[in-house]
């Protein structure tokens, strides 16, 4: 009995042991995992019965860093040769995080918590691959009550600002953040980008809003217009 056991566990395949131990570190110590590692954890449980470390490590090489993996659309996914639970899990995990990113910039005033609003915002468009424009709509107190995007193309966002002000009235809105990612990664603002914020906050100024702040989303690095005295 005890022969058929250790002749059992010579047989198995060498990636349960694997898995399990890469379970163990990652509740032992999450912080300490490598990006490649959290991939190849999150593979151990759509693709069953395969060493996921390979593959995990191609799609570091491929898209180059996890957030890319997971803020890459459902085409390239597969593309890169990720079955369909994959792609779902990953792009689950991607609209999970966002939502728990917005979630902490809800928390009381924006202001008050701009790193979060900032953090949120870099969660959900530092990794697009076509420019986006959100809006964060405020109210007397600053606090979010409505996230509004609109998608553009690979490096232009048509922005009304006649229809951000008037959502703004709908919403009963007091003031509001403007943002939009740089899918080159470069968050320094465009000639485009200067203008169309002048625009928006000669719209907002005429209607009693408030415009706080111009945020443009790169990789891993962002610009308030704020700060830089362009506001």
């Amino acid at each position: 009995m005890a022969g058929k056991k250790a002749e059992a566990a010579e047989d198995a395949p060498h990636y349960l042991g694997h898995r399990q131990r890469l379970k163990e570190r990652f509740y032992e110590a999450p912080d300490a995992f490598q990006e490649y590692e959290l991939l190849e954890l999150l593979l151990t449980f759509a693709i069953p019965r395969k060493d996921t470390k390979k593959l995990a490590k191609d799609l570091m090489g491929e898209f180059g860093s996890f957030g890319d993996v997971l803020g890459a659309d459902r085409a390239r996914l597969e593309a890169a040769g990720l079955p369909p639970n994959a792609v779902t899990l990953f792009k689950t995990t991607y609209v999970a995080a966002a939502r728990l990113a917005r979630a902490e910039a809800r928390r009381g005033s924006a202001l008050s918590s701009m790193d979060a609003v900032i953090a949120y915002c870099t969660t959900a468009m530092a990794h697009e691959t076509i420019e986006q424009f959100r809006v964060l709509y405020l109210d007397r107190k600053n606090v979010l009550i409505k996230d509004e995007k609109q998608q553009g193309t690979v490096d232009h966002t048509p922005v009304y600002p006649r229809n951000v002000v008037k959502r703004a009235l709908e919403l009963s809105a007091s003031a509001l953040i403007i943002v939009h990612n740089h899918p080159s990664g470069d968050p320094t603002p465009s000639a485009a980008d200067i203008d169309m914020t002048r625009q928006v906050k000669e719209a907002c100024q005429k209607l009693g809003l408030v415009l706080h702040d111009h945020v443009v989303i790169g990789r891993g690095k962002h610009a308030s217009f704020r700060t830089l005295g362009l506001l």
